[in-house]
């Protein structure tokens, strides 16, 4: 790491932070948000669990009629919520089957508005979030792990970057309340940031 690519990173560590916040808030419905999806798996164990399951241990014997109306009418599976529900005919062979049909594509649009807006087609949008996610969660955590280990041998210079790149505050005013001239700011600075650097390689 330069140290053109410390600076860039501390001074980038607010917007990581922001943004990692807006993430652990998506909604991806159902009341389930992507922090609770990555904390806990929930997604990944859910589809294990019905996997393996027969539909009938956790489908009520309408959802069964729906499900086997869907199979016998839907000549491929596509990804996404919205796609299946494109491809469900509104028509059946007779009346029963079309009443069933109409009812399965009304719960899939249920499901499509229930997400506040249509944000995704499938869940690749998910799990892109989900990946972003974690790994802003381990640049941050990297940061994190670097000031804890400068401010142990030296706190001066982890109490400057903090200041004046993670808080954005402006030269003067960390010199003030460090109590340090100018040139004790810069020099101290580039220090700090050398500092930084050896223990982020």
């Amino acid at each position: 790491m330069t140290e053109q690519q410390v600076v860039e990173q501390l001074s980038n560590y607010k917007r990581l932070v922001a943004r990692k916040r807006v993430l652990e808030t998506y909604s991806v419905g159902a009341g389930i948000t992507i922090s609770r999806l990555n904390q806990d798996d929930q997604l990944q164990e859910l589809h294990h669990k019905l996997r393996g399951m027969p539909s009938h241990m956790y489908l009520s014997k309408r959802e069964q009629k729906l499900e086997s109306v869907a199979h016998s009418y839907l000549e491929h599976y596509p990804a996404g919520v919205k796609s299946q529900e494109k491809a469900i005919p509104s028509i059946g062979n007779d009346a029963t089957d079309t009443k069933l049909l109409r009812e399965l594509k009304q719960k899939i649009e249920k499901v499509v508005a229930a997400r506040g807006y249509e944000i995704r087609d499938d869940i690749d949008a998910v799990l892109d979030r989900v990946a972003e996610l974690q790994s802003l969660q381990e640049d941050i955590q990297k940061i994190d792990n670097i000031f804890e280990a400068l401010e142990n041998y030296k706190p001066e210079y982890a109490q400057l970057l903090r200041n004046h790149y993670l808080e954005q505050k402006s030269w003067s005013n960390v010199a003030f309340e460090l109590n340090i001239s100018k040139d004790v700011f810069y020099r101290r600075r580039k220090k700090a940031i050398l500092e930084y650097e050896k223990l982020a390689n």
